[in-house]
């Protein structure tokens, strides 16, 4: 049974006044003697260096990119140039306290924390293990140029040059980025030293870190998480999508196993500007960015604003912070003040902000006035710094000058590209732990029911069962589900309403009495957090499995789906995998918001795998098939068929593992007058259409097609050269349906042999109706039928239910509909 908390009406009804922790704002004092102390003077000096070599760096950046010349090297430079000058303290504080194995997410703007991070993990890390770092990412290609053409004094000095030279590279699209080039300026990342994937999307980091930092809680793994975003980015739902799910209370009332919360910071970079917009007396009414967090929780993620222009106190607060995280207190909220001197992107003219208020901020440089301070303690001298300068003059020309070189840094061919588009792993497990079971799965209620059912839909006389003895499609769910639940201890499943109910439509029933609520569990109504946590799940070592309820809610995740899971594998060239299934549940019966179909949608996306299985038999193989590999995966389900049994394979549905070979359709009936190619449920609409021809004499092929990407084709050119004829069935709206696409190449590829056109028979171009309805809007048997009758092939005595004549298509295409 779910565990409940119970509501007392009494309690919930007495009078009383909410009141809300108090949010300390700038309250560092500096005290240089506890610095020094606390941080030795060598990092108080590193500080410094490394403030400069971010705006070196940057610097660098920003006059190639307007000028092309930096230095006497010319570089034609074509990608952005999002800066942080003027932030740079506010990295480098952060970067001090954090450890390798803390991570950090970005945002476009995030050159300076990459660079803060990783400068920060070089010097927390052993000689041997830099070295093996660098010697093995992306098999030593960055390392093999850094090695010969920049000299080193030290394996430290190499990792510094290792540093610029990889992140400098990705900008400007090299092949020995830290991402091949392919993600180039803003998702650059380098993840052994604990900087994470930065994200174009403004706010797009939120919920992949409140994941990643699942998997370290889930996992029992050191460190924390910090997503970094700009106070624009607080105005968008995933972003509070993403607190919400930080802070669930049932990290501490249910979570008896591994109780206390996630450890997720966001850090808000507040530089005062959303590109041109002032989310400060314009854009939003917080006054203090702070003041966000405050209904979040009742701790209001012990927030605080913090004075970014002095890397101490970012350094004092993060340590703070850091030390809840690690007690599962959190989680946590910084407002980070701070300030960026250049424009939204080079070509921001910057007409929204006074000369005087510049004027005003660069008189309080951040990094002057730290090295003012660090020469008041006398802890370097004036030669020193300027040293600094020179020092890293110097490596910033040497990067430029190697980057620039299309020789010793080319750039990656189409072909790689390709290759890295899905990784294409089987893994079995992804820890050598035992998975936590709260039962044997022999054990399991749910087990033992589905031992008693048939695996077949049919006796051995032909009838059909009772549904209620039927092995059903959403038996064959939980089957694959319990199997891996069993063998990887790192998989996850959660969604709405999972633990209470089963699953929406109890496909999950028994994982609840199986599985502590860590592993499988309840998330809030928010559709961006749950897929895109699951994306940061994914990424940062983990299997996940979350769900939309309904298809619709595929809006509800738009960026999260099609911008989040497809692009990450590409974009690190294959140094991250997302081994993540989607599973999205297609309706009916629910109306125009919870009964469409949008496989169009996902398929037309790069970067995803798709299936969409229509029988027992096929989701359990499907579903095992996509819970051992490594690519993100898009399984839809259709709610009409969850009750149903196994019709096809005579054999029944095999109680061990099996899987369905990825992209292969299969026959489900053979004939050779015309060719039913069908999608999901339709295929049922294929069958029994194919029924009604038989009487016609008419034989015709059905084909499931089971898969949207990867998709075979060579079985579906065999039936056509057979047939002559193809119609394709889909129960999602015809015009801009995926079978549209697979027909279109179909007509390409079997030319030849087609003896009429390819027909696509899908629903109506309209809302989807309500229940009583739906027999108008989705297509049916007469459909395919009166399509064949008026479009390929006139059939005998056969007088149409529907109109499918090219005047009916005139019609309706000239109104929309």
């Amino acid at each position: 049974m779910s565990k409940t908390i119970p509501f007392d009406p009494a309690k919930l009804r007495e009078p009383c006044t909410i009141e809300t922790p108090s949010i300390p704002v700038n309250q560092y004092k500096s005290d240089f003697k506890k610095e020094l102390k606390q941080y030795g003077k060598e990092r108080l000096i590193r500080a410094y260096y490394d403030m400069l070599l971010i705006r070196k760096f940057e610097t660098m950046l920003d006059t190639i990119k307007k000028e092309g010349v930096y230095q006497g090297i010319s570089y034609n430079y074509r990608g952005p140039a999002h800066l942080s000058a003027g932030q740079e303290s506010a990295a480098v504080g952060q970067a001090m306290v954090l450890d390798p194995e803390d991570q950090i997410f970005g945002s476009h703007r995030s050159h300076g924390e990459i660079l803060a991070k990783s400068m920060s993990a070089i010097y927390k890390m052993e000689d041997k293990e830099l070295l093996a770092i660098m010697e093995s990412f992306m098999d030593g290609e960055t390392y093999k140029v850094v090695e010969k053409h920049f000299p080193g004094t030290s394996v430290r000095d190499l990792a510094e040059n290792f540093v610029l030279y990889g992140a400098l590279a990705e900008i400007f699209a090299k092949k020995t980025g830290f991402s091949a080039g392919i993600g180039g300026s803003m998702h650059t990342f380098f993840k052994p030293f604990g900087s994470m994937p930065n994200n174009a999307i403004v706010g797009g980091s939120c919920t992949i870190a409140v994941g990643a930092s699942l998997y370290k809680k889930i996992n029992h793994k050191k460190g924390i998480v910090i997503a970094n975003i700009g106070d624009g980015a607080l105005a968008r739902g995933p972003v509070y999508e993403g607190l919400v799910l930080s802070s669930m209370d049932q990290y501490k009332t249910l979570w008896d196993e591994n109780p206390g919360y996630p450890p997720f910071m966001l850090n808000c970079f507040d530089n005062l500007y959303a590109m041109g917009g002032q989310p400060i007396g314009e854009t939003m009414g917080y006054k203090v960015a702070a003041r966000v967090a405050s209904a979040i929780n009742e701790y209001s993620m012990h927030t605080e604003r913090v004075d970014g222009f002095n890397p101490l106190a970012v350094a004092d607060a993060t340590a703070r912070k850091k030390e809840i995280l690690l007690k599962g207190e959190g989680p946590a909220f910084m407002d980070t003040l701070t300030y960026r001197y250049s424009g939204h992107s080079p070509s921001d003219a910057m007409t929204y902000r006074t000369k005087e208020e510049m004027e005003a901020f660069r008189k309080q440089d951040p990094i002057e006035a730290y090295g003012d301070y660090l020469l008041e303690n006398k802890v370097v001298s004036k030669k020193e710094l300027d040293q600094f300068d020179a020092i890293l003059e110097e490596k910033i020309k040497k990067t430029l000058e190697i980057t620039a070189d299309p020789v010793l840094s080319p750039m990656v061919d189409e072909h790689f590209i390709e290759s890295v588009m899905f990784s294409n792993g089987s893994v079995e497990k992804f820890d050598d732990r035992e998975p936590v079971l709260l039962e044997k799965l022999e054990d399991n209620a749910r087990v033992k029911q589905i031992a008693r059912r048939s695996r077949y839909a049919y006796d051995e006389n032909g009838k059909e069962l009772p549904a209620a003895k039927q092995y059903q499609y959403r038996d064959a769910v939980f089957e694959a589900m319990a199997h891996r639940f069993s063998i990887d201890p790192t998989m996850v499943a959660y969604g709405e309403d999972h633990r209470d109910w089963g699953g929406a439509f109890a496909c999950y029933r028994g994982l609840t009495e199986l599985l502590p609520p860590s592993r499988f569990f309840n998330t809030p109504i928010a559709e961006s957090a749950i897929v895109g946590s699951g994306v940061g799940y994914a990424m940062a070592g983990g299997r996940a499995v979350v769900e939309l309820m309904y298809c619709d809610f595929l809006g509800c995740a738009g960026d999260e789906v099609f911008n989040q899971m497809p692009k990450w594998q590409a974009m690190s060239a294959g140094v991250l995998k997302m081994p993540l299934v989607l599973r999205v549940s297609v309706g009916n019966k629910y109306g125009a918001q919870h009964s469409q179909e949008w496989t169009s949608m996902v398929a037309s996306v790069p970067g995803l795998k798709a299936m969409y299985p229509a029988t027992p038999y096929d989701v359990k193989g499907m579903l095992n098939y996509a819970l051992r590999g490594t690519d993100p995966v898009v399984f839809f389900e259709s709610q009409k068929l969850y009750g149903i049994g196994e019709m096809f394979v005579k054999e029944g549905v095999p109680e061990g593992y099996y899987e369905i070979p990825e992209g292969e359709p299969v026959i489900r009936r053979e004939g050779k007058d015309v060719t039913l190619i069908a999608l999901g449920p339709a295929l049922y609409t294929a069958t029994k259409a194919a029924e009604q021809l038989a009487e016609k004499g008419l034989e015709a092929e059905v084909i499931d097609l089971r898969w949207i990407n990867p998709l075979k084709y060579e079985l579906l050119i065999e039936s056509v050269k057979k047939t002559g004829r193809a119609v394709f069935v889909t129960d999602s709206a015809e015009r801009g349906s995926y079978m549209h696409t697979v027909s279109s190449n179909l007509s390409r590829l079997a030319f030849d042999y087609l003896d009429a056109p390819t027909i696509v028979v899908g629903s109506r171009n309209w809302i989807t109706p309500p229940a009583e309805m739906e027999e108008y809007y989705f297509a049916q048997a007469y459909s395919v039928l009166d399509a064949i009758h008026e479009q390929i092939l006139p059939i005998p005595d056969y007088v149409p239910k529907s109109n499918y004549t090219d005047g009916e298509f005139f019609r309706t295409s000239r109104l929309g509909v």
